[in-house]
This record gives C-alpha cells, structure tokens and sequence, in this order.
C-alpha cells in the first residue's frame, strides 16, 4: 500500500465504517498494515460475537484429531444420555455433529427466544430444547446464539475439560493468545455492559459453567489475525500442527448454503468467493478473512452497533485491490 492509499483508506473508515476498532493486513505471513480506531490499541480485546463459532470449529477439529470424538456423524443425544426427551424427540434423535457444524439442524420458530435463553438455568439444555420445529433436517438454519453451544456441551463431556481449559491448551497458548477470564452475567445490566465494553479479556459462560460456543470470547485484531495466519498455514504455527490440516480444508469447502443470502458455509466457517476465500463473520464487523490464493489475512474488530456494514465487501473492494 502506498501511503496515501492508506490515508485514503482510513478516511473511508472514519466515515462509514465508524465502529472499528482495528485492522490488520498480513500477505505472506508478514503484516503489511495495523491500525487502531475509536481509542483501541493492540492490547484492545474486543467481544467478537460469532467469530466465536469459527474458533468452536477448530476446538471440534482437535477434539476429533485426539479421538475425543469419533466422528462428525455420531448423534448428538450420544453425548447427553441422560437427556430428557419433550415433543423434539423423533427430530432429535436423527441430529447429529455434522448438522451442528453445517447449520443443517432446524430449530422451533421463537418470537424472541433471548431473555429465556439468558435466563434458563442451563444454556445447553435449552438449546437441545429449542431443535425441532417445521424445518427439514438438512435444510440451512443458521442459529446466531441458540444452538451452538450443544457444542460446547460436548467439548466439556468429551474432553474432561472446560472449553477455555482445552482451548489454552491445545490452541490459544501455542499462539500466544491470551483470555484472561470466564465471564459470567448476574442480570441484564452485566451483559449489557459486556456488549458495550473494550478491553476486556475472557470467555464468557452460562449458568453451569459452559462457555458459550456462538458468540462470548473476546480477542484483539492481532490474536484474530493469528487465528487467519494458522488457517492460512494449513493449521501448522511455528512447526507444530495445531489444527489438523485435513480439517481446515473440510472446514472451509462448501457443505451448506444459506440460499437466501446465496451464501456457502463450511464447518461454522463462511465461504466468501470463487478464489476459495472463506471468513468468520460476526456482528459489530468482527472478521477474519483469508485469502489462500493472495497469501491474504485480514482481521478486524469492531464495537457493537446494530447492523455494522458489511466488512467482507469493504475487503474486497478496498483492502484486496491495494495489496
């Protein structure tokens, strides 16, 4: 990038894409631009909501590589036997690790599911709850909050571990990323809070303890752009084999699609053109992208605001072209 390029390019951030917090660009492993908005620096973690999901899918891809889990087509109710069946149970019975990873698994019609969700004793049950409904196994559903966390259910019952525990272990420390804490809410205002806060490192957790698997973790622009980089490479980070490779491709070719939207998803992880390149999207503009073909890594972060633009197509249209 030239550097009025990049004065440029940050004037078109100031004025339409107001809420970011920072931007990383790396291309062949080297980060060619970082800036920091909104008084955020480098050590700025940021709620990243449902990029939340992309870092769930590698945690299931470790999981399966150790033989904590078999495979992807084992039913869900295998890890929760002791679950009580209600009217879902036919539906349920047929669900398995696959759906929830596509978002292929239907879920009932809420007007607004929310404030029940936060307020049930158990985040996990409620989700097995919510399957069900008039949609068709197999069909696109995707499921913002409510549902994804069955996966962190599984993670805790299959490896013996809480999913922040597994995740230090086996990814977050490898790379050098830091969560300081399990976050829990004692009411609304707490939660709230959290939505609106900068800077603060952790995971949150429901009631029993589960950390969510949808949206909850917070990471600053550098800890995301890693998480692009390690992707990038084939799961390999500073010669060891983080996330097997085998399961980055399988995560990040099409299983689904949102035919609304005439978008392609993967393993909880979003396919963004015909080049191959693929992200993980969450509200307030949170992103990775990566761009295989490019060498491209790009990550961002970005306060809560209802409906932020849409940060893919400012990639592709403004970042991609300058480097």
């Amino acid at each position: 990038m030239v550097k009025d390029k990049f004065l440029i390019f940050e004037a078109k951030i100031r004025k339409s894409y107001g809420n970011t917090a920072g931007i990383i660009v790396s291309k062949a492993g080297e980060i060619v631009y970082e800036k920091y908005f909104n008084d955020c620096t480098a050590d700025t973690a940021i709620h990243i909501f449902s990029v939340t999901k992309s870092i769930v899918s590698a945690l299931i891809g470790i999981a399966l590589e150790k033989n904590y889990i078999k495979n992807l087509d084992q039913k869900v109710l295998d890890f929760f036997p002791e679950y009580s069946f209600s009217e879902n149970e036919k539906v349920l019975q047929t669900i398995t690790l696959r759906h929830l990873m596509t978002m292929t698994a239907p879920y009932k019609r809420m007007l607004n599911p929310y404030p029940k969700y936060f307020t049930s004793p158990d985040w996990v049950k409620f989700s097995l709850d919510a399957i069900g409904g008039k949609g068709r196994v197999g069909e696109f559903k995707y499921a913002p909050l409510i549902g994804p966390d069955i996966l962190s259910g599984i993670l805790v019952r299959t490896t013996g571990q809480s999913v922040l525990d597994f995740a230090q272990e086996n990814l977050f420390d490898p790379l050098g990323i830091q969560v300081a804490q399990t976050i829990t809410f004692r009411d609304k205002e707490d939660q709230m809070a959290f939505y609106q806060s900068t800077g603060v490192s952790g995971w949150v957790a429901g009631p029993t303890g589960v950390h969510t698997a949808g949206w909850g973790l917070t990471l600053t622009a550098k800890e995301l752009a890693k998480i692009g980089q390690l992707y990038l490479n084939g799961g390999v980070w500073e010669g060891k084999q983080l996330v097997p490779e085998k399961w980055i491709a399988e995560s990040t070719c099409a299983h689904s699609i949102w035919k609304k939207m005439n978008l392609k998803y993967g393993y909880l992880w979003w396919l963004l053109n015909e080049e191959g390149s693929f992200g993980a999207l969450g509200d307030g503009g949170n992103t990775i992208y990566v761009n295989p073909k490019k060498q491209l890594v790009v990550s961002m972060t970005g306060l809560f605001v209802p409906k932020a633009k849409d940060r893919v197509e400012l990639i592709q249209r403004e970042i991609e072209p300058l480097v």
